[in-house]
């Protein structure tokens, strides 16, 4: 099991939910952590909510603005001389039926949790390389393992980082540079509340799933011990995870019960 102390982490999406958390549960080890968002006044009440403010730079960045990602991967880099782990944590969900989604809605989804992500990655990737040591850690979702309605642009997504991740894997095991795929299912964050619907527009409202669902806290746990461990994937929630292993095995029955479900 490899250990984070000594480490730099590197976490966007850092503001709010499973990323917030995240960071709340790192600064407890001896690493230093980069954490990014849109919100830097949210970004620096994060940092003093850390047990060793001193050890977390703050670093706004928008993943949708894919020609900042260089600029930024370097200012990442020289807060502590180096990044050790990328924690892709940053995007936004889907709440709305394909008949029912604008076209920019779906170019948005893919901008930000795909192309985004895949910008970032690159741009700090010869990092990796150059050290002979990195580790990619990408929280995608459940979702990116098989689909629900009202998140088909999420799902399609998610199921991008995927294909992307299990081939950087490995085209760069030889430079010791690792991916770890982190599937998170219901977790209790504001990720419905902010979800896209058809026109763009917030939903501004939860669901009883997400409200139901495992916390952050808990999430961020498990996260850690995936990461310290080098898990090829990791798949974090509760009974909805079984759906990765019915559409594995019984495709047809994870159709039946994902309708049965009804889930918004």
């Amino acid at each position: 099991m490899a250990s984070i102390n000594g480490k730099t982490i590197w976490v966007t999406g850092a503001s709010s939910g499973i990323g917030l958390a995240l960071v709340k549960e790192l600064s407890k080890y001896s690493c230093n952590l980069i954490i990014s968002s849109r919100r830097e006044n949210a970004l620096e009440q994060v940092k003093m909510a850390c047990q060793n403010p001193e050890n977390v730079a703050v670093l706004p960045m928008d993943l949708q603005n894919h020609a900042q990602m260089e600029a930024v991967s370097q200012k990442a880099i020289a807060f502590f001389g180096a990044v050790d782990i990328l924690v892709n944590n940053a995007g936004v969900s889907q709440r709305s039926l394909i008949l029912d989604t604008d076209f920019e809605v779906y170019k948005k989804l893919m901008d930000i949790n795909y192309l985004g992500t895949v910008t970032l990655s690159k741009a700090i990737l010869p990092h990796f390389i150059a050290n002979k040591s990195g580790h990619f850690v990408t929280v995608t979702s459940l979702m990116g393992k098989f689909g629900s309605p009202y998140r088909s642009g999420y799902c399609g997504a998610k199921h991008a980082l995927h294909g992307f991740f299990d081939v950087l894997r490995m085209e760069h095991e030889k430079d010791n540079v690792k991916v770890t795929m982190i599937c998170p299912g219901f977790v209790q964050t504001n990720v419905a509340k902010n979800a896209l619907t058809g026109n763009g527009a917030p939903q501004q409202e939860d669901d009883v799933a997400t409200q139901n669902g495992i916390t952050a806290e808990v999430a961020a746990t498990k996260i850690i011990k995936a990461i310290k461990k080098d898990k090829f994937e990791a798949y974090v929630g509760g009974k909805e995870v079984k759906g990765v292993y019915l559409k594995r095995f019984f495709p047809k029955l994870l159709h039946k019960v994902v309708l049965k479900s009804q889930v918004r």
